[in-house]
């Protein structure tokens, strides 16, 4: 069918996470969809879990990757896979309302986008609403992006009928932005809706949290992997420096 939605998750030792999860897309009110989850080598309960979903929902698929490759080959072994029309994502310790899928569509295809992304709440480890809402712009442009990434991982959706399917770049960290700006080379914006669609987990020690530790990573981004000048390079981790600090200060 043209609505199917073909959902991208990599798994590394999520066992105690992938419950709510996979519910949260068991949930969806839109129900044209598969999801596909990607195990990379987890050496907990991950496997199991994910088979006894898959064994009651045949729309829930399981690949394992004979070897630890990182989110990168995961997340592209199910773009590989995808029979959907719409690409979306989701990680495997992050949560949908139920009404994600559907009002996402419903607004890509009364809008003609096709890239959207939605605001979400933010949680502690163990779903205590102790931090603000994220909330998104209403676009964002491939510069944008640059400068700061507002594209969650677990709220964008694509349309590959207009976009095609592009691949994560193979890099340690910042895969989804670099998926997002590949994007944004052939799209002139994606779009963003305002009302929450999701719940992100902050766990302790969280990557995404050690700003510092990210500085280098990020100029090596702009310029290895985007091949940016030194100038625009400096120019656009100034800007994400300050925004990450803005967005994780509550």
């Amino acid at each position: 069918m043209s609505d199917l939605v073909s959902i991208i998750t990599p798994v590394y030792n999520a066992e105690k996470y992938l419950e709510e999860t996979l519910t949260s897309v068991r949930n969806q009110s839109h129900e044209n969809w598969e999801h596909i989850l990607v195990d990379d080598c987890s050496s907990d309960q991950s496997v199991k879990r994910i088979q006894e979903f898959s064994d009651k929902d045949p729309r829930i698929k399981l690949i394992k990757l004979t070897q630890n490759s990182g989110p990168a080959v995961a997340r592209n072994r199910a773009i590989d896979l995808a029979k959907g029309r719409y690409l979306a994502f989701l990680d495997a310790d992050d949560i949908w309302f139920d009404f994600h899928l559907k009002d996402s569509l419903a607004f890509m295809n009364s809008k003609h986008h096709d890239f959207v992304f939605a605001s979400y709440k933010r949680s502690d480890e163990h779903l205590n609403f102790i931090y603000s809402n994220f909330e998104v712009p209403l676009k964002v442009s491939y510069t944008d992006v640059l400068k700061t990434n507002s594209i969650s991982c677990l709220t964008a959706v694509i349309d590959t009928h207009t976009l095609g399917k592009k691949k994560m770049p193979h890099i340690r960290k910042r895969q989804d932005m670099g998926l997002w700006l590949s994007y944004l080379k052939e799209t002139k914006y994606a779009y963003g809706i305002k009302r929450p669609h999701a719940i992100y987990r902050i766990r302790e020690n969280s990557l995404s949290r050690n700003k510092f530790n990210l500085i280098r990573y990020q100029w090596e981004f702009y310029r290895k992997v985007e091949g940016l000048t030194a100038f625009k390079s400096i120019y656009f981790l100034v800007l994400w420096t300050y925004y990450g600090f803005k967005k994780y200060k509550d």
